[in-house]
This record gives structure tokens, sequence and C-alpha cells, in this order.
């Protein structure tokens, strides 16, 4: 597909070849059309599959005419090095400096940027909560805005900026809302559902690259948070007799404490932490020493200063918490010669953008697990109600801190997760 059929204008065509894009991206192919047609977009896609240069082309095609007063394009992005990128695409693409383009970040003091845009501007990158301040002083105008465009919208949710987010947009009420993002969760949809009309079209590229090494079968646990993410790793290590030999992964040695006091009356030995932060605690300063015991079946180490662990010979290998570098959760589940380990990831919905990252890496995407039925999913919105004096400790019934498992998380597949990890494993031991 050439250039030309995005139906861009003589002079963006000359400067994306020789700024050497010759042929488009399939999130472009997919997008441009629409959002030039003045639809609202949701576009979806991995890193690297040219959501920026999307939406600069877009803009650049849209405004039209440059040197007015108000801005007619607010773009949010969710730091001040995603504010230089976008800056520079802009650069890279509007030749002869057409349009004049205000970065917005917390690296500026507020009274200089507030005159940088009463002198005039067309486009503004900006971070959520410096756009905010500036709005609420009156020196952004949103009146004008034709497009407003949320970029790393996954990343704008992790770091807790929703709310500027939401009253930008609807202060820029008569504009076309734009969101790009590498994952969609319940999270990131309860901040742009206030926005984003119901017409809105959703575009999704699910590049995945070459596949870079032989790796273990991959499991994904997606659930709403922590505290479930406790629940859920208790009901699986119930079962003793399956999950025979274990090495749970965390992050830091304070979670690694709080995992471990989760487990309720577990046999002497049973469950223990590699390296315990408290000197009372179960536990092992050698992983040899945790292999041999056969008593010993649940191992709970941090990455927290880890360095290497030989984890050859255990046959279940959990990662809890996701590790800040991917490549060291990914050097754990590449397979070593014909051993059979069985990998479960754990997953949030602010974690979906480590486990995408993760995908692309390997080549491979994991296996999305059905969330077992007797799992207690907790609602961290939710008060637990207050028991009455007379009332009997019945756990019947689940109370407020509780509720049913959500449509997004049924999946279609035929046996529950903990059937399906067994199958999986036993059928490539050769058991029956």
């Amino acid at each position: 597909m050439s250039l030309e059929k995005l139906k861009l204008s003589k002079p963006l065509v000359a400067a994306m070849t020789e700024a050497g894009f010759l042929t488009p991206k399939e999130i472009q192919a997919k997008t441009m059309s629409r959002i030039l047609g003045g639809q609202d977009v949701i576009a979806v896609g991995p890193e690297g599959a040219g959501k920026t240069t999307t939406y600069v082309l877009a803009t650049l095609m849209k405004l039209k005419y440059a040197f007015e007063e108000a801005p007619r394009a607010l773009i949010l992005v969710p730091d001040a090095e995603h504010v230089d990128h976008v800056l520079e695409q802009f650069k890279l693409l509007n030749r002869n400096s057409t349009f004049r383009i205000l970065g917005i970040d917390s690296r500026g003091a507020v009274d200089t940027q507030m005159n940088e845009i009463t002198d005039g501007c067309d486009i503004i990158v900006a971070v959520p909560d410096r756009a905010r301040a500036l709005y609420l002083k009156l020196a952004l105008n949103t009146n004008k805005i034709q497009l407003f465009i949320v970029d790393n919208a996954e990343l704008i949710v992790k770091k807790g900026l929703q709310l500027p987010v939401v009253e930008l947009a609807n202060s820029a009420y008569k504009s076309q809302h734009i969101v790009f993002t590498e994952v969609m969760h319940e999270k990131l949809n309860h901040m742009i559902a206030p926005f984003m009309k119901d017409s809105t079209s959703t575009i999704e590229v699910d590049e995945i690259g070459e596949k870079q090494a032989e790796v273990y079968p991959q499991m994904l646990y997606h659930v709403p948070n922590f505290r479930t993410k406790l629940n859920l790793l208790t009901l699986l290590l119930n079962d003793a007799e399956f999950f025979d030999k274990v090495v749970v992964f965390v992050n830091t040695r304070l979670t690694a404490q709080t995992v471990y006091k989760n487990f309720n009356n577990p046999k002497e030995g049973e469950i223990s932490i590699y390296r315990s932060l408290f000197f009372d605690d179960k536990g092992y300063d050698d992983i040899e020493d945790f292999k041999a015991n056969p008593e010993a079946r649940v191992l709970i180490v941090a990455n927290e200063n880890l360095g290497d662990l030989d984890i050859q010979g255990i046959p279940f290998i959990l990662h809890f918490e996701l590790p800040e570098q991917k490549e060291t959760l990914i050097q754990r589940i590449v397979k070593q010669d014909e051993e059979e380990v069985v990998a479960i990831t754990f997953s949030t919905d602010i974690e979906l953008i480590e486990v995408k990252k993760i995908e692309q890496a390997i080549g491979q995407r994991m296996d999305i697990m059905e969330l077992p039925e007797d799992l207690k999913i907790v609602d961290a919105g939710a008060k637990p109600k207050k028991k009455k004096k007379d009332e009997d400790e019945d756990t019947s019934d689940r109370g407020a801190a509780f509720h049913e498992k959500k449509a997004s998380n049924l999946k279609n597949y035929n046996y529950s997760a903990g059937t399906k990890a067994k199958m999986t494993y036993k059928n490539k031991k050769g058991l029956s």
C-alpha cells in the first residue's frame, strides 16, 4: 500500500518519504480515513505500531490553516519524555514550520507557559495535570479545540492522571476525541467513557514479532487487583498434590512477607521465603536446599537485588508480580533441554502493558486462563458490611467486599484454569 492511499497532502507525502516512511503502517491504513472523516476513534496497537505518526499526520491534515489565536489541537501524553518525542515527530513532518506547536510539562514555569499560550499556538502537546492547571488559570482556551488526542492512555491511567484528562475532554466538548493505547482494560474504559461517543470506532492491530526462542507453556490470569491475586494464588496452591514444587516470584521482600502470611496454617516447612526479611520466618538462603527438601513445596522469591538464581528442576514458575525488566522474566521461561515447566503469570489491568511487551519480545501470546468459579474477586471500591453482634459466622454470604465474576473475565474454554494447567503438564510428562 502506498502513502497516497492515506489521502495525505502532497507536502505530507513528501515529508514522509524524506523521513524514510515509504509505506503506511497497518494502524495508519485502518484509522486515518476514520479520523479524517471526523469519527471518534480508539486505536489499540503495540509499541512501534506507528500510533504517534498516525495522529501527527491526522493533526496536520485536519487543521489545514495555521496561525490562529487559540489552539485547535490538544494532545495529552503521560510525561515530559513523551512530550519531547511527539514534538520531534511534529518537527519531522511539519515542514517549513507551518504550525506553531507548544510543549507543556512540569519542566517549565507556569507563568512562562501561560504567556506562551496567550502569544498564540496551533497545537499543544502536554501532560494532563499541567494542562489542567493552565486551563483552571484561564490560560488554556479549549473552546476552539477541534482534535482532543490522548496518547499512551494506558500509561496515563497507570500514573493516576485520569481526572485531568476527563475534565479537559469535557471542556473541549465540540472536539473530535481520539485515544491511542497499547492495551484496553476496565480502568482505561472508565476514564474515556465520559467523553467518547457511542459511535466511537475501535481499531486494533495485533502485531507480534517473530518467535525468538522456545519457551515453556505460558498461562496468564487477568485479575482486577492485588487482593484478588492473593486469593487466586492461595486457591491454586491449595492443590498440594498437583503443585508439588513451586517458585513464586514477587518484586520486593515486603511483598514476599505479605504473600507468605496470606497462607492459612500451612504444614511445617511447606511454604517458605528465599532470604527472608525477618529471621524468624521460614526460609532458605540456598535454593538447592529447597529443591532437596521433599517437604518444602512453595518458595517465595523477591526480585529485589536477586541476581542469578538456578530454578532448573522446578516444574512450576509463578510470576505473582511482573519484574521491572521484561528480560528478567523471559530468561526464566526459555526452555532448558527437555525439561517440562509450566509458567503462570498474574496480571492486573495496570500490568497488562508489561504482559504485551513480554509477548512482543518472545513472539508468542500467553494463554488466557479462565478464573476459577470459587475465586473470591475483591471489589476494591466496596466497603465490607458490618456484622451484627448476633450474626453467625456464615461464610456462605460473601458480603459487599466481593462480587460475581465479571463478563470480561469469562473465557470460552471448555476447562477451568486449574484443570487445563494439569492437563498441559501431565500430557507433556506422559502421565495419565
